[in-house]
């Protein structure tokens, strides 16, 4: 007989590209069928909050007091509170939103009516939007949560890119590449659903993977080592992710923040100050924040009042400051003022939220979500209809080991994504030094070569 010749590098190159995918969903699925659903959610987070917001809205306007008024009645509501941001109505008869610091490190929104009567306390960390983004975003686990959210991202795109070169139709037809057999039975439906699903969502689905990753901590504490090492872009970034490395060495943050704890001469008061927020016309929600108070991003304040737009749709979104003797405008930011490194991730962030284009960018993305959750649905059906018993399943490890391209891009891809590296180490360590010393469970995976 013919001795068995080694398969061809091009198989042997599919069969390892496989071979990673798997294990990459079975990792990966669980991850995306959460992230996914709450991801949908999140989208609908101006919706979500209008909702909950329903009795804060339309009040009457006859006997309205003054902001400086609504605030007093605010504090006296929380006693000890600190006066963080004024919350500009964005219509006649809304209630102000007045955000407070409490003595234990907690916040909340104390609604207040055009009257000073406040009608609401709110924790908004507590709301349905906000839960929803800690799950999405942490998997309510704190760091460790986001680490595995950071990871599970990471391996989605590599599990996406491989899927991508799986699904090449190598002189196939366009049945079962670019739409399912209709006609088809058993398996081939679940693959075609599968391979056809995965090619048309695979952009979208990049898209959003990339676009969350300012959020993560460690490809965003990389990310802004980098940022700062290079100069690339002066000031705070705008959007929260990542550990600020240079932290301790700015020193003029460092003063800006010990100052913000003294008292702060202001010759204006809130009144006069919404008054001129209001002539801003900055898009809702506007926020008015006094001399001190903590800023979203970076140091607190400093001697001005600021305004700022905390809208998702960053691209709109307008900073204007104020001094705090005169109320005269010292200096207005827009989304063009900021580095095209800025306005990118400014752009991705909008798209992820679902603000970029109103509910077009919302539609899309809840199509998205379906699409990515059938993907795992199939994929799952997939394994389980053709898995051996006795056995995981496993795509056989390739004959070939000089798999230099396989090499090449997975070095590439963990350059980039550094938990994705990390990671990988781990599987490595553990694929090639503890899985051979347990035979049962190395043929459970389909570890062995085959000859």
């Amino acid at each position: 007989m013919t001795p068995a010749r080694k398969a061809a590098p091009s198989a042997s190159l599919y069969r390892a590209i496989w071979r990673w995918h798997f294990y990459a969903g079975l990792f990966v699925v669980p991850f995306i069928l959460l992230l996914a659903l709450t991801g949908a959610i999140y989208l609908f987070k101006p919706q979500l909050d209008a909702w909950q917001e329903r009795d804060w809205r339309n009040l009457p306007v006859a006997g309205a007091v003054t902001p400086d008024a609504q605030l007093k009645a605010a504090l006296a509501a929380v006693p000890g509170a600190t006066f963080h941001s004024y919350r500009l109505p964005e219509a006649a008869g809304d209630a102000a939103v007045i955000h407070v610091g409490l003595a234990d490190g907690g916040m909340r929104d104390i609604a207040v009516s055009p009257q000073g009567k406040v009608i609401a306390i709110d924790d908004p960390e507590a709301r349905i939007a906000a839960t929803v983004s800690r799950i999405h975003g942490s998997l309510l686990l704190g760091q460790w949560g986001r680490l595995l959210v950071e990871i599970a991202a990471s391996w989605a795109i590599l599990l996406i890119l491989s899927g991508l070169y799986l699904w090449w139709p190598r002189g196939r037809g366009l049945a079962g590449v670019l739409w399912p057999r209709l006609g088809a039975r058993g398996r081939i439906v679940w693959r075609d659903l599968h391979a056809v699903t995965g090619f048309w969502v695979s952009g979208l689905a990049l898209v959003l993977l990339v676009s969350g990753l300012p959020w993560t901590d460690g490809w965003a504490t990389a990310f802004r080592a980098v940022r700062a090492e290079l100069g690339l872009v002066q000031g705070p970034q705008q959007w929260k992710g990542g550990v600020d490395l240079h932290a301790e060495h700015d020193h003029d943050a460092m003063l800006r923040a010990a100052a913000s704890g003294k008292a702060v001469p202001m010759g204006m008061t809130l009144t006069d100050m919404v008054a001129r927020a209001q002539a801003e016309g900055v898009p809702a929600p506007a926020i008015l924040s006094p001399p001190g108070a903590p800023a979203q991003f970076g140091p607190p304040n400093g001697n001005i009042w600021k305004l700022t737009s905390a809208t998702q749709n960053r691209p709109i979104a307008r900073t204007v400051q104020f001094d705090p003797m005169t109320g005269d405008v010292v200096a207005r930011s827009g989304f063009a003022d900021k580095h095209a490194i800025d306005r990118a991730i400014g752009y991705g962030i909008a798209w992820h939220e679902g603000q970029l284009f109103g509910w077009v960018n919302q539609l899309v993305g809840v199509l998205t979500a379906l699409a990515l959750m059938l993907l795992a649905v199939s994929g799952v059906a997939m394994w389980w209809r053709r898995r051996p018993d006795g056995s995981l399943g496993a795509p056989p490890r390739s004959a070939d080991a000089k798999l230099r391209g396989v090499a090449a891009i997975t070095l590439v891809m963990a350059a980039l994504l550094p938990m994705l590296a990390l990671s990988l180490i781990v599987v490595f360590v553990f694929d090639r030094l503890i899985l051979p010393r347990v035979p049962r469970a190395a043929r459970w995976l389909n570890r062995t070569r085959p000859a």
